[in-house]
C-alpha cells in the first residue's frame, strides 16, 4: 500500500511542553513507525528553532491565526507539497484544498471563554471558521466529541483515544525536602481554574483533623487559579503548612510524586483526556477523581468518583482511597487493567483510518462516527 502522505502540525513540540505536546510528540512517534503513513511535519512560527525535516510555513503565527480567524486566506497549499490530508494537531488547522483534520483536546476555553488567554480565544475563532468551511475534528474521547458538538453545531466529529505517557524511572531521593517521609495526596496539573483545586484544598481540611500526618502536594505551574487556591490554603489556618506547592515539576520529579503518593487527587471541572489518571494507573496509585468530561471515560472502574462540587464526598472518597487497604488494591488493580485499554499503537492504527477517512471524504460530511465511536455506542 503506498503510504498516505499527511502534513502534520508539530507545532506543539517546540517550546515548553505542555499536555497537547506529550500527546502530539506520542503520536508522532507511533505514526512515524507505521509503513502506511508519510508525516510531512510542519510548523507556524518564525521564533522556534526548527528540527529538520520539518516546514516551517513563512507566516508570523499572530498574523496568521487573524487572517484564518476572518477567512480562508492565506492558504497554505503551496507550503505543504503533495500532502493527501492536513493535520492540524492543537485546535488550529490553516486554510487549504487539502482535506482537512483538526485535534480538539476539551472545550473548556469554547464554554469559558472569559477565563481564556487573548490568544486562545482567537484560536478558537480559526477552529469555528475551520469547522465550518469544512474541517473534520478529532477528539480524544468521546466526552469531547459531545462538547465540540454542543459548541460547534454540524461539526464532523471522530474519537480516537490517546494512551499512557511513558513515565521514567523515579529517582531515590525526594525531590521536595518538604514532602520526605509524609504520606501525602497528589494533585498534578497547573494551577487553573478548570483543575478545581480549592474545593480539593477544602476536602483536605475535612480529612487533616482525622489524618494528622497527612500532607496535599499541589505539583504544577502557576496558572488563573493561583490566588484562589491561596486564599483556599489560608483558610486552613493552623494546618496551611500542610500543604506543599512545588511549582512546575520535571519527569523525574513527577515520578517520584507519583510513585510516593497515598493517592492521586483530580477533581476537575472538565478534562478531555486525563494523563495523569493513566500515570497514577502507571505507578501503583488509587484515583479519586471527579465525574466530569473524560474523567469516568479513561478512568472506568480505576477511580473513586464524585461530582467536582461536592467537597465531602471528595473527602470521603480520599478517606477511603488512603485508609482502606482492600479499597486501595481493589483500584490499583483495576488500574492495571484499564491501562490495556489505551495503547499509541492502537491509536496510530485509528488514526490513520481517520486519515484515510478524511482523504477520501469518506461520510465525513454527514457526521457518521468513526469505527471508535461506534464501538463505544
Amino acid at each position: 500500500m503506498t503510504p498516505l502522505r499527511v502534513a502534520f502540525d508539530t507545532g506543539p513540540l517546540y517550546g515548553p511542553r505542555t499536555g497537547v505536546g506529550f500527546a502530539v510528540e506520542a503520536m508522532h512517534a507511533a505514526l512515524a513507525a507505521r509503513d502506511d503513513v508519510a508525516l510531512l511535519d510542519y510548523l507556524v512560527s518564525f521564533r522556534a528553532r526548527l528540527t529538520p525535516p520539518a516546514r516551517r510555513l513563512p507566516l508570523p503565527a499572530l498574523l496568521a491565526h487573524r487572517c484564518w480567524a476572518l477567512g480562508q486566506h492565506p492558504r497554505v497549499d503551496r507550503w505543504l507539497g503533495d500532502a493527501e490530508v492536513l493535520h492540524g494537531t492543537n485546535y488550529v488547522v490553516p486554510p487549504s484544498r487539502i482535506p482537512r483534520l483538526v485535534s480538539v483536546y476539551d472545550c473548556w476555553f469554547l464554554a469559558h471563554p472569559g477565563d481564556a488567554s487573548p490568544a486562545v480565544r482567537l484560536a478558537g475563532q480559526v477552529l469555528r471558521r475551520a469547522v465550518a468551511n469544512g474541517a473534520v475534528v478529532h477528539t480524544s474521547s468521546h466526552a469531547t466529541a459531545a462538547s465540540v458538538r454542543q459548541h460547534l453545531p454540524g461539526a464532523s466529529v471522530h474519537t480516537v483515544h490517546l494512551a499512557a505517557l511513558a513515565l521514567s524511572p523515579p529517582p531515590a531521593e525526594c525531590p521536595f525536602p518538604a514532602v520526605s517521609g509524609r504520606r501525602f495526596v497528589l494533585a498534578l496539573g497547573t494551577l487553573e481554574r478548570r483543575k478545581n483545586l480549592p474545593r480539593l484544598v477544602q476536602a483536605f481540611g475535612l480529612l487533616a483533623a482525622d489524618l494528622p500526618d497527612l500532607v496535599l502536594v499541589l505539583a504544577g505551574g502557576d496558572g488563573d487559579d493561583r490566588e484562589a487556591i491561596r486564599r483556599s490554603v489560608d483558610e486552613l489556618g493552623g494546618i496551611a503548612d500542610r500543604v506543599v506547592f512545588t511549582g512546575r515539576v520535571d519527569d523525574g520529579a513527577r515520578s517520584w510524586l507519583l510513585h510516593h503518593a497515598a493517592a492521586l487527587a483530580y477533581p476537575s471541572l472538565d478534562e478531555g483526556f486525563g494523563f495523569p489518571l493513566l500515570d497514577a494507573m502507571q505507578a501503583g496509585v488509587p484515583v479519586v477523581a471527579s465525574t466530569a468530561g473524560s474523567i469516568p471515560e479513561v478512568a472506568g472502574d480505576a477511580a473513586l468518583l464524585c461530582p467536582a462540587t461536592d467537597v465531602a464526598a471528595l473527602a470521603q472518597n480520599l478517606h477511603l482511597a488512603i485508609t482502606s487497604p482492600s479499597v486501595r488494591s481493589s483500584l490499583v488493580a483495576a488500574g492495571r487493567q484499564q491501562l490495556l485499554r489505551f495503547s499509541w499503537q492502537r491509536c496510530a492504527a485509528e488514526m490513520t483510518d481517520l486519515y484515510r477517512q478524511v482523504a477520501h471524504g469518506t461520510d465525513l460530511r454527514r457526521g457518521a462516527p468513526s469505527s471508535t465511536e461506534t464501538e463505544q455506542m
